[in-house]
């Protein structure tokens, strides 16, 4: 029996997975070694080693001695991990990363395992399983030490390995490293054949750290320069050569047990691509902000009043739902594609706005970034009194969120425009705000979520913030209190109170959340305040550094897909706008 019909290893906890990505693909190194997840050759590729969601596929390098302790870390400012067991006998490395400059038809895995202390005997296991653990390893054949084989359409090369032999269709190999010793893995999946030579070892690993020390700017002046770094780095690595960010690296990551919460995010969110390029605009003109204003012009230009909420990393049509037929992650389920590909979100439109703003505010923007610019005006003036899906993807209302952030984009766009056009957007923009506080103004004078449902909405905590209405307009401070009041627990926020049940049994706390709050109260001269929220927020991260959609405040768990991108991007802009004073400004920003 195949090793791809065996059943694969139980999962862990998220917290226990670091992330390995080169912005083209990435996997998933869970404790035991092991490769838990991984799509070849790009992000929404069917997956070639998905023990995650109950499907097959193995590369494991695992200590040899079953009594282990794991932990590890990231090299400063990349997402290059080091694995680290201590045995009884001593201690195993093993570094981990995806190659850079990155291949978008090749991925190059590369492990370099090292007996750090002692003498260290590890075992390495090798089995494809693309389409989700369906083909094993085929024509597998060993020639000048380097093993090939195929795997349903894609070409699979190892080197490092030649002692290796098969079992059941997988590779096994046992490694004896003396005390210092240290011994190379190359892995490749393509989807074409290899046109070249196996890679060589040592400049691989010296292109991809200096890849790394290149692309991740040191960030001295947020007040967390090595998180703000680490969240910088995970944005860098789930941004492609396209521009397109991904939301998370993983699909079916359930947000509350068997409630069928849980979607495939491996798609580029138009919404998140925006926070992404405003966070690394509040720290500097960074490459990462140029991706996301060069992704968002393409499909602005290409869909105008029609631009749909995510693409595919191509710019491609997000697949409808379908379901794979696997056990799915503990508590979820396995469904590849979106049901978000048919929805219409206004808000969308206000979020590109601003990171154009931002990018031109750092003199980023060129004339067809502008074309888009205007393009998404003219979407706002056509479309601006649908109702529409809303930032948190529900049923179609008149959401406040999605209007009040219309108008904040309006107003901060107006500013780099020609008075001619700039005068206009401002009136819009008032029109809107005008507009929203008619029908979505709650007794106690804090915005409420829509005209028909009274209820306070974290997201509402975004229009100040962003310039849709004064920092100190009555309605901003009513919204935070409100927030604060009636949504905040335990220095945690939550997005809405979904029914009658207590909020954190209704679902996680949002860490997106966690941090505009954190930047919300700063923005009101609260500093002091704002630190808490930051800081709590700041430790809901896996062992790993990295963030999920969601912390299960009261089991202290990682909920949702993994890693989440906007909740790195929250992080890195909150620590950098609460490292310089606020200006409690009376007018707009």
């Amino acid at each position: 029996m195949s090793a791809v019909d065996q059943d694969p290893q139980p999962p862990h906890v998220l917290r226990e997975y670091a992330m390995i990505a080169d912005g083209e693909r990435a996997a998933l190194i869970g404790p035991r070694g092991d490769v838990a997840w991984m799509c070849a050759p790009r992000w929404d590729s069917d997956a070639v080693f998905s023990s995650l969601i109950g499907g097959g596929g193995t590369f494991a390098v695992t200590p040899a001695n079953p009594r282990y302790v794991w932990g590890g870390s990231y090299l400063d400012g990349t997402l290059i991990w080091k694995s680290r067991w201590v045995t009884g006998d001593g201690i195993i490395e093993c570094r981990e990363a995806l190659a850079l400059p990155a291949d978008p038809h090749r991925a190059v895995l590369l492990r370099r395992v090292g007996a750090i202390s002692g003498p260290a005997v590890v075992t390495v296991a090798l089995e494809a399983g693309a389409g989700f653990g369906n083909h094993g390893m085929t024509r597998l054949k060993c020639a000048d030490g380097v093993w090939t084989a195929r795997s349903g359409t894609l070409y699979v090369r190892l080197a490092g390995a030649a002692e290796a032999t098969v079992h059941d269709g997988a590779l096994h190999l046992r490694l004896d490293l003396p005390a210092g010793g240290g011994h190379d893995l190359v892995l490749e999946l393509a989807d074409e054949p290899f046109a070249s030579g196996p890679v060589d070892v040592d400049a691989a690993w010296a292109a991809t750290e200096h890849s790394w020390n290149n692309d991740v700017p040191q960030l001295l002046d947020t007040i967390a320069p090595d998180d703000a770094r680490q969240s910088y780095a995970v944005l860098r690595g789930m941004t492609g050569a396209s521009g397109a960010m991904v939301a998370a690296a993983t699909l079916g990551m359930p947000e509350s047990a068997l409630e069928k919460r849980n979607y495939d995010y491996r798609y580029a969110w138009i919404r998140d691509q925006c926070y992404a390029g405003q966070s690394v605009a509040a720290c500097g003109p960074y490459p990462l902000l140029d991706d996301a204003v060069r992704f968002v012009t393409a499909r602005l230009l290409e869909d105008g009043p029609g631009l749909k909420p995510a693409y595919t990393v191509t710019g491609g049509r997000v697949p409808d739902e379908s379901d794979l037929g696997l056990p799915g992650y503990p508590g979820g389920s396995a469904k590849v594609g979106n049901w978000v590909n048919e929805q219409f979100q206004l808000d969308a439109f206000g979020e590109t706005l601003l990171l154009l703003a931002a990018a031109a505010t750092h003199d980023r923007l060129d004339l067809e970034n502008w074309r888009a610019a205007e393009a998404a005006v003219q979407a706002i003036t056509d479309r601006w009194q649908e109702p529409d899906a809303g930032i948190w993807e529900l049923n179609n209302d008149r959401w406040a969120h999605s209007r009040l952030i219309c108008a904040a984009g309006l107003r901060a766009v107006a500013v780099h425009a020609p008075a001619a056009q700039g005068a206009p957007w401002t009136s819009l923009a008032d029109a809107i705000v005008a507009d929203t506080a008619r029908d979505c103004l709650h007794p106690s004078g804090r915005w409420q979520r829509s005209p028909g449902d009274d209820r306070v909405d974290a997201a509402l905590l975004l229009p100040a913030l962003r310039g849709a209405l004064p920092v100190n307009d009555p309605r901003s401070l009513a919204t935070v209190e409100a927030v604060r009041a009636e949504l905040g627990r335990e220095g945690y926020v939550y997005r809405f109170s979904q029914d009658a049940r207590p909020l954190a049994q209704a679902e996680g706390a949002f860490l997106l959340c966690g941090f505009d709050m954190a930047m919300a109260v700063h923005q009101q001269g609260h500093e002091v305040e704002a630190m808490h929220w930051f800081e709590r927020n700041r430790a809901s991260c896996a062992t790993t550094g990295l963030f999920t959609e969601e912390y299960d405040v009261e089991q202290r768990q990682l909920r949702g897909n993994f890693p989440q991108a906007f909740v790195h991007a929250a992080m890195l802009e909150a620590a950098s706008r609460l490292a310089t004073a606020p200006k409690l400004e009376l007018e707009y920003p």
